[in-house]
């Protein structure tokens, strides 16, 4: 088995090197471009500054706009100040334990930003280990990885060794692997591991169970917080018998569940929502308070998934940069493309279709 240097846990953006192709989050590189990108908004120029622009220019802040929007900041939700505050406690409370460490698992339908959650659980934590080492960048305090489908307790370990980076010979055995996982995260202080797409873990199978058994002992030899995500995972067996009953005296579920529009908190809530989407913007003509105005019909559009929803702003945005309208409409939010379950939630919900609500911009 051959490790690479402690060198390479340098960002390689710091060595003026182009990350490889495939760099997700489930590799080092990609977990630190990910912790280390922070999107900024363009500026918006003037009308004099806009007829100034050569047509070259003009292209340039339009691409510009355009992946920015694509791109837009992600909005601190209810589910993910949750996540944040109750796993930074439990980091706390783990730190002086030598086993039975508690941790979260999120737990809702597809689309209620489970991943978006658990990712900026882990950014937010990296963040802070920065500020307390400015100095010591040989620490790679959390781990992200994805549990393969139909995982093998051999596939779920080879996850943890390709995040860093960790190569093997042609034969090798799965004692190897952890044991080689288990060293480079302490010799890195990881202190959180963010396992996703927890739903993969099929309990109901011996192969399911042995993988589950094998996350657990990660989670017994590595002094670290375990946070996972995974679809509707109560449904899923993940507490029954006695791994569920296990599992459930150590975790906390957090439920990530799609917003409610009563009338109310859960209302204000959800414009609040919309209005911080829409100060995001970076478009010309758009006019303030326009999506707010909208926030019901955005609602029935999205089936109040923050996923749908994020998606339905950022595409129409872009769009009116491609058109040169430069500002959002109903119309054209409805040229947007959502998800199959949005549009099953708005034909089951949505009242009559509002009218478009154009003004003139002088």
């Amino acid at each position: 088995m051959t490790k690479r240097s402690r060198a390479s846990f340098v960002p390689q953006q710091a060595a003026g090197q182009e990350l490889p192709p495939d760099s997700p989050l489930t590799t080092k590189e990609g977990w630190r471009r990910f912790v280390e990108h922070a999107p900024s908004p363009p500026p918006l120029l003037t009308a004099a500054q806009q007829a100034a622009l050569s047509e070259k220019e003009k292209l340039h802040d339009e691409d510009l706009r355009r992946n920015y929007h694509a791109d837009l900041p992600l909005v601190n939700t209810p589910t993910i100040q949750k996540v944040i505050a109750t796993s930074r406690l439990l980091i706390q409370l783990n730190r002086q334990q030598i086993s039975a460490r508690r941790g979260i698992i999120i737990s809702g339908s597809s689309g209620t930003g489970k991943t978006t959650a658990l990712s900026q659980l882990g950014r937010a934590h990296e963040i802070a280990v920065r500020k307390r080492h400015p100095r010591d960048r040989s620490r790679l305090p959390v781990v992200y990885v994805t549990v393969p489908p139909a995982a093998t307790p051999k596939m779920l370990a080879m996850e943890f060794a390709r995040f860093f980076g960790l190569d093997f010979p042609t034969r090798f055995n799965i004692a190897d692997v952890v044991n080689a996982v288990c060293a480079t995260a302490a010799h890195v202080n990881v202190d959180l591991v963010l396992v996703d797409e927890l739903h993969n873990l099929n309990l109901a199978t011996r192969t399911g169970a042995e993988a589950s058994d094998q996350l657990k002992y990660f989670a017994e030899r590595l002094p670290a917080t375990f946070a996972y995500a995974g679809i509707d995972v109560e449904d899923q067996g993940l507490f029954a018998g006695t791994r569920g009953r296990q599992i459930a005296g150590r975790f906390t579920v957090i439920p990530a569940v799609p917003f409610s529009y009563a009338p109310g908190t859960d209302r204000d809530t959800w414009k609040s929502l919309v209005s911080t989407l829409e100060s995001l913007l970076r478009l010309h003509r758009h006019q303030a308070e326009t999506l707010t105005t909208l926030s019901e019909y955005l609602y029935h559009r999205s089936g109040g998934m923050i996923g749908s929803l994020s998606q339905l702003i950022r595409g129409a945005a872009v769009l009116a940069i491609e058109d040169g309208s430069e500002h959002i409409t109903a119309d054209l939010l409805e040229t947007v493309p959502v998800d199959y379950a949005a549009e099953r939630s708005q034909a089951l919900t949505a009242p009559e279709k509002p009218r478009s609500r154009r003004r003139r911009i002088a």
